[in-house]
């Protein structure tokens, strides 16, 4: 059975070569971030009370928002909402010292005020129901969320760290991709220039994680191809533990806001050739192994997203002849 055990490298060692890469991210981020506050992106003046405080109570009729943009909109408000979870994975994961440290609170810190900012423009303009929005954030903060694959029994688990930054680095962009096109869908301007500048967040968060797997690469090849195999095949959105995700995805698939043909070409696929996975000459036997197994992998999701495409064309067709 194929180990990483027995590597002569430790994931404390890891963290140790890497923190002159997380160094210049940190110092590359802080240069390119802009700070920016939630309140700047709410309609104030659109917001009432509700009936606890004399006002009225939340009504269908009072969104302005599609079916489409309301699912995308709760998915992608709770997926923040989660933070919780995905900040223990990166502390644990993480040192908490030097330059790791300091990115593990300014990370956090900044994926705060992506929730603040959609919880009030989504409660200010009466978007969805105030109420449910809570009680799902309640169940789905409650069951968290984590997003390392189940050991299959070949995992070094001081290793666990390629894991966390493997699937942050494509997770982002996904993100990013998401939160852009719901701005879109909702036809409102200030909505889609909120989310255009949480998108913008999500981008450079992606750029300091792909860029510190670019370092683990250079370091121990094989352990951190293992890692994004296993991130790759198994990804799940940080979302898909949240009530409704299924029904909620199947509506933001069918309205061009996130599919699976989006998922590979926009987000999996950049991020595999920026690292160049298949031009490499420097994997081991192991790293040569799992890079077959990403390579069946990719082909297999090659045949998925030609079956999703034509599935999309064919209710195309069918909706342009009932109209």
């Amino acid at each position: 059975m194929t180990t990483l055990i027995g590597s002569s490298m430790t994931g404390s060692d890891l963290l140790r070569e890497l923190l002159p890469a997380c160094e210049t991210e940190v110092e590359r981020h802080m240069r390119m971030t802009r700070d920016w506050h939630p309140h700047d992106y709410v309609p104030w003046d659109d917001g009432r009370n509700f009936a606890a405080l004399g006002g009225v109570d939340w009504d269908p009729a009072q969104s302005q928002l599609s079916e489409t943009a309301k699912a995308a909109m709760i998915t992608n408000l709770l997926t923040e909402d989660n933070l919780p979870s995905y900040h223990r994975v990166i502390a644990e994961n993480f040192s908490l010292d030097d330059a790791w440290g300091f990115w593990v609170g300014r990370w956090t810190a900044e994926e705060n005020r992506h929730s603040i900012v959609m919880r009030d423009y989504l409660v200010v303009t009466r978007g969805v129901d105030p109420v449910e929005l809570e009680n799902i954030r309640m169940e789905h903060m409650t069951h968290g969320f984590n997003p390392l694959p189940e050991d299959d029994g070949q995992r070094d688990h001081s290793f666990d760290m390629l894991f966390a930054v493997a699937y942050v680095s494509f997770q982002e962009l996904a993100t990013r991709v998401s939160h852009r096109n719901t701005g879109k869908a909702c036809g409102d301007p200030i909505a889609d220039r909120m989310l255009q500048r949480v998108a913008a967040d999500e981008n450079l968060h992606m750029l300091f994680y792909r860029n510190i797997v670019s370092a683990a690469l250079e370091v121990v090849p094989d352990q951190a191809v293992v890692a994004i195999h296993a991130i790759v095949s198994n990804f799940a959105m940080p979302g898909s533990t949240m009530p409704n995700f299924r029904r909620n995805a199947v509506l933001i698939a069918k309205g061009g806001i996130y599919d699976l043909p989006q998922h590979m070409a926009e987000v999996v696929m950049p991020v595999l050739r920026k690292w160049r996975i298949f031009d490499r000459d420097d994997f081991g036997p192991l790293g040569e192994l799992y890079r077959e197994k990403l390579a069946d992998y990719l082909a297999q999701m090659d045949v998925k997203v030609a079956r999703f495409e034509e599935s999309r064309a064919r209710a195309l067709a069918r909706a342009a002849r009932s109209a």
